[in-house]
């Protein structure tokens, strides 16, 4: 990669620390790194380190360099701007457009890609107007990477602690390829040229012309998904079992009914495929025979006997096989109301269903389907937890894809790490 010419801007939070790896990353990369940090930030972070690390003097000033418009230039200077730590006062500021200070001016005179690394307490990161202007900066393609689960000030720990200066740099050096080799069908975005399968809804199992089983999922959760990988560069490929919800747009979109034809669907979508998002909720078991006629009720008061057959397990069935180069998703929808148990039953199916990553939600009569919002857990190969989320159904797919852009950076920079030679 050539040599950038990359603004940090620096907010005024604990994990101001880190943010002195993030430019001595850059600037090691070659890059040339310019810090905008805020007043707070230098509370938190001197100034002189800042200089000694960027190797160029540190601005901080609206009104200084106002004959070189300095306001102005180092935005429209700028190949890329990276925020580090972001906190929730910079979020709402950069999402209502706000300018009153020399960063804020530097991202509205800037067309650079922008990538930023909250970092707050979990009550401020999931506070409903947090969440509202992350969505906000999403849809106008500003990359989010974190937060991490973790240890944050004090004997707090939760999600809301900054991504590692590692995890950021290679975020916002990826964006920035993104931005230059997306093909033109793709808009720009951290999914850019990525094939993205998302299977949503919930599948019926006909009993006759007019009755089915079936169950309680409308698909948003899947569509969200759907969406946010669209909005940040993907293909999609969307299977819709019975979606009760307006189909999205941009989407490759193959309607399905039953589970056998999702498993079809699925099977064949997932050749070449990047991604494979199992969100739908699938039948587990069908009947043995379906009724030509509609079934009469009996006039002697008697029950209805149905014999039911196993389904095929879609997820377990693409995770037995290999699957190098796409990153398998699964969903398992729980009614365990305890978090610890909850989170050990999507350990255990993860590892049964061979899945690279499992999002485990709760449900029940008055949460998770047919809501807009969710909560869920993601849980990694190793069995750990990666992040955990609620909000809006469109939060949360996207908090969902960001684990999911995570792992195939982790992925693809593991394929071309050279290794070491084996001893003679």
């Amino acid at each position: 990669m050539s040599p950038l010419n990359i603004v940090v801007g620096i907010t005024g939070g604990i994990a101001a620390y880190k943010a002195v790896g993030v430019v001595r990353a850059l600037v090691l990369a070659g890059h040339d790194v310019h810090v905008v940090p805020t007043e707070g930030a230098l509370r938190f972070v001197g100034r002189p380190t800042l200089e000694a690390i960027s190797r160029n003097p540190v601005h901080t000033d609206l009104y200084e360099g106002v004959a070189e418009v300095r306001h102005v230039a180092i935005g429209q200077a700028a190949d890329l701007i990276v925020i580090a730590p972001a906190t929730a006062n910079t979020i709402a500021k950069l999402a209502t457009g706000l300018a009153d200070d020399l960063l804020g001016n530097t991202v509205l005179a800037s067309e650079a890609p922008v990538v930023i690394a909250p970092a707050m307490h979990t009550e401020m990161w999931r506070h409903p107007a947090t969440r509202a202007n992350i969505a906000t900066l999403r849809s106008r393609g500003v990359t989010v990477v974190g937060p991490a689960v973790g240890q944050l000030t004090g004997s707090d720990s939760g999600p809301g602690r900054m991504a590692e200066p590692e995890v950021i740099v290679a975020a916002a050096l990826d964006r920035v390829a993104a931005s230059a080799s997306a093909a033109a069908h793709h808009p720009t975005g951290d999914l850019g040229g990525r094939r993205v399968v998302v299977s949503a809804g919930g599948t019926r199992e006909p009993l006759d012309p007019v009755r089915f089983l079936g169950n309680r999922s409308s698909g948003k959760q899947g569509i969200a998904i759907a969406e946010a990988a669209r909005s940040r560069g993907a293909e999609v490929i969307l299977i819709a079992a019975n979606l009760e919800v307006a189909d999205p747009e941009g989407c490759d979109l193959r309607r399905v009914s039953t589970a056998l034809e999702l498993r079809d669907e699925v099977v064949a979508a997932a050749q070449g495929a990047d991604v494979v998002v199992m969100a739908a909720a699938v039948a587990d078991y069908r009947p043995v025979s379906v009724s030509d006629a509609k079934i009469k009720k009996d006039t002697s008061d008697a029950g209805l006997t149905l014999e039911l057959v196993r389904n095929p397990d879609i997820l377990a069935g693409l995770g037995s096989e290999p699957h190098p180069g796409t990153l398998l998703v699964g969903f398992a929808a729980e009614t365990e109301p305890d978090d610890e148990h909850l989170v050990a039953l999507g350990r255990a199916k993860r590892e049964a269903k061979g899945a690279d990553l499992l999002v485990v939600n709760r449900v029940g009569w008055n949460e998770g389907f047919a809501s807009d919002e969710n909560a869920v857990v993601v849980i990694g190969a190793n069995g750990d937890v990666v992040t955990r989320a609620h909000g809006t159904k469109l939060s949360v797919a996207h908090d969902i894809l960001d684990v999911v852009v995570s792992e195939l950076t982790t992925t693809a920079r593991a394929a071309t790490t050279p290794k070491e030679p084996e001893p003679t």
